[in-house]
């Protein structure tokens, strides 16, 4: 197990030097100049020796393999640089964000584990009659439909229509914590549909091939009632690939909450990320890309560990 646990180990780290490599270089590439930016644009009229002297402070007049040298040792020491626009620290922000992109992907990642197992589970125990191809076809046009079309159909239906929810907005729970899950409901569903789908058919699929294996067969020889059969054997070993494909959907609901934020003015990472991308703010989107990628490899670094854990074989391989 521990020599499993330090290859997974070197591998995240190899591939979180390679991600860092080749977000400071393609950041670069962006069309703009933050310094421009910084001093107004061009309807400012800034002077070539202004230019220069925000350059020399920024560290932006050094060639760009020292700028990422620089830029890698500094990340080596938790030191994500300063804000171009304000001049605040980056940890500052993302510390000040993450924890509103967790409340959203957290419960979103636990209402589409709960619910798309369950209706895996439903559909694949009814198979052949009316309720499965009913649940099949519903988790078809979950994964079908963008994100942000599922959010503004939710909006137009719970907020607009029915005047249940709110439409956007964040409250703090601190603050209000009724306000703030009447806040969340909406975003969460949306961030929770396509991930529902995915879990419903990878469950159905995982269930009904454990279903037809000996060991299930000679649970129900030997009398086992046929819920005890389901819950305690065949679920157990179909969830195995389930716990997979939950942990890789955590790193694309990151990917998927820039829209959902976007949609709902839920202040999260990624309203962060868009802004900076609109000021060019290099230490802003580098920042919010690398912790993303972080977590995305922790939390794959963890499946794979919990998978290691409940599927002895592979600490062996």
């Amino acid at each position: 197990m521990w020599k499993y646990l330090f290859r997974r180990l070197g591998a995240s780290v190899a591939l979180l030097l390679v991600v860092a490599t080749i977000l400071f270089f393609s950041i670069h590439l962006l069309p703009g100049d933050p310094v421009l930016l910084i001093l107004g644009g061009d309807a400012a009229q800034p002077t070539p020796e202004q230019i220069a002297m925000v350059r020399a402070k920024l560290g932006l007049d050094k060639p760009l393999w020292l700028q990422y040298l620089s830029w890698l040792q500094r990340v080596s020491q938790g030191d994500l640089g300063r804000s171009l626009v304000d001049d605040r620290p980056v940890a500052r922000d993302l510390a000040n964000r993450l924890p509103r992109t967790l409340q959203l992907v957290i419960p979103a990642t636990l209402l589409s584990t709960a619910v798309g197992v369950s209706l895996g589970m439903f559909a694949a125990r009814r198979r052949g009659r009316l309720a499965d191809p009913i649940a099949s076809s519903t988790a078809l046009m979950g994964f079908s439909m963008p994100v942000f079309v599922v959010g503004m159909l939710l909006v137009a239906l719970f907020s607009i229509t029915l005047g249940w929810l709110p439409p956007t907005g964040y409250v703090p729970f601190g603050e209000d914590p009724a306000g703030f899950l009447r806040h969340l409901i909406l975003p969460a569903l949306a961030l929770s549909a396509a991930p529902t789908a995915i879990t419903m058919r990878m469950t159905r699929s995982s269930f009904l091939e454990q279903s037809a294996l000996d060991y299930v067969r000679t649970a129900r020889a030997k009398g086992l009632p046929e819920p005890a059969v389901a819950w305690r054997h065949v679920l157990r070993n179909a969830l195995l690939p389930v716990v997979t494909v939950v942990g890789l959907q955590i790193g694309g609901m990151f990917a998927g909450a820039v829209l959902v934020e976007y949609i709902f003015s839920w202040p999260g990472l990624n309203t962060l990320l868009l802004n900076s991308i609109s000021t060019r703010d290099y230490p802003i989107i580098q920042g919010v890309v690398l912790l993303a990628a972080v977590l995305f490899v922790f939390v794959n670094l963890a499946t794979d560990l919990c998978y290691a854990l409940v599927n002895p074989r592979i600490r062996y391989e």
